[in-house]
């Protein structure tokens, strides 16, 4: 509540009130138990390198349609739990609980000795990898895909070129047109000097890029998120779910040198999808030579990927049943805010049994 022209007796009572609150969010966190996240059940079906592929299997009391895994590919900043966050913000049981196998790709942390690798490392390898893995564990020859950012760019890219393995494709909240007027996080790009990160560090450091998301809000992310704590820990149940959320915001991978300096220049300088000259590993990445069922998902309030963003992707996919839904939120809560844990596994799940 914003109030103006304060009296000398409202001021204090206003720093006594929020001083109450303080002792009472210190109390709160000393009756804390651990913060857990990634609580779904699951086993690791197969590592390499940093990497490992979890498998989440489908509720046995779920009948679905759909017999196919779905494999999931997260950006490679931050990391791929805020899809598992906690119990009841968990897109991940959300979908086991509709009768759908997922297998998830954690890309884990890269180290110095990362920094050389590539797109065609994480695309024509890991990704590729793993899409083996996950056929081979589920006696299936095609799967269902499901990119996440970032990572949603890299199923476009691995669907062009490997469109026999893909039967439907889902991008969630990913940038296709990276050159948008109200991208900030584009413009911000434009100034980098990645050159002398990389020559530094070898690798681009996680921590630098959670303070550049942070300064693209840094009124919502900094004063607000600071002035509103005492509320977040005014009882165990919400700070709990104000740290889980904190750990997940801070705990940043590096991220491997070449592949960001590649994934900064073709995508964000280049625009290489909207001017059809991506190559990864040398091969042409040609959007319109995956034909297979479409469905493209975006935030109403996303601030890193807006909606414009993705929406250029109808003008370049060769699928012929292309599908676009916009849902209410950002980039984050578009699945993980309390509206969405119904209707987005809603939404996928239907698709998908709809797309056999």
């Amino acid at each position: 509540m914003h109030r103006f022209n304060l009296t000398p007796e409202q001021l204090t009572q206003e720093l006594i009130e929020r001083n109450a609150k303080l002792i009472e969010g210190l109390h709160t966190l000393s009756q804390l138990p651990a913060v857990e996240v990634g609580q779904t059940a699951h086993q690791t079906i197969y590592t390499e390198d940093k990497l490992r592929l979890n498998y989440y299997p489908a509720s046995s009391e779920a009948p679905s349609n759909n017999a196919r895994p779905l494999l999931i590919v997260y950006a490679l900043i931050n990391r791929p739990y805020i899809l598992d966050l906690q119990p009841d913000r968990s897109l991940i049981r959300a979908l086991n609980q509709r009768g759908l196998s997922v297998y998830l790709i954690d890309w884990g942390y890269p180290e110095r000795a990362d920094c050389y690798l590539d797109l065609d490392d994480y695309i024509n390898g890991y990704i590729d990898n793993c899409v083996e893995a996950v056929c081979e564990h589920s006696s299936q020859s095609r799967l269902d895909l499901l990119g996440v950012c970032q990572g949603g760019a890299f199923s476009l890219c691995y669907s062009a070129l490997h469109p026999e393995r893909i039967n439907n494709l889902i991008c969630m909240v990913t940038p296709v047109d990276f050159r948008t007027p109200d991208n900030m996080l584009s413009h911000l790009a434009q100034q980098l000097d990645l050159d002398l990160a990389l020559a530094a560090n070898g690798n681009i450091p996680g921590h630098m890029l959670t303070q550049t998301y942070n300064a693209l809000m840094p009124i919502r992310l900094g004063l607000q998120k600071a002035l509103n704590m005492p509320n977040q820990l005014s009882s165990i149940e919400s700070a709990l779910n104000f740290l889980r959320m904190e750990q997940w915001i801070n705990d940043s991978p590096d991220l491997a040198g070449e592949a960001c300096r590649e994934f900064v220049q073709k995508f964000f300088h280049d625009n290489r999808f909207i001017n059809g000259e991506l190559e990864i590993g040398g091969q042409p990445v040609e959007l319109k030579r995956f034909t297979g069922p479409l469905l493209n998902i975006f935030a109403a309030r996303d601030h890193l990927v807006p909606p414009a963003a993705s929406k250029a992707l109808a003008a370049l996919t060769g699928s012929r049943a292309y599908q676009e839904q916009e849902l209410a939120g950002g980039h984050i809560g578009v699945f993980v805010g309390r509206h969405a844990q119904q209707q987005l596994p809603d939404l996928i799940s239907d698709w998908l049994n709809s797309h056999p």
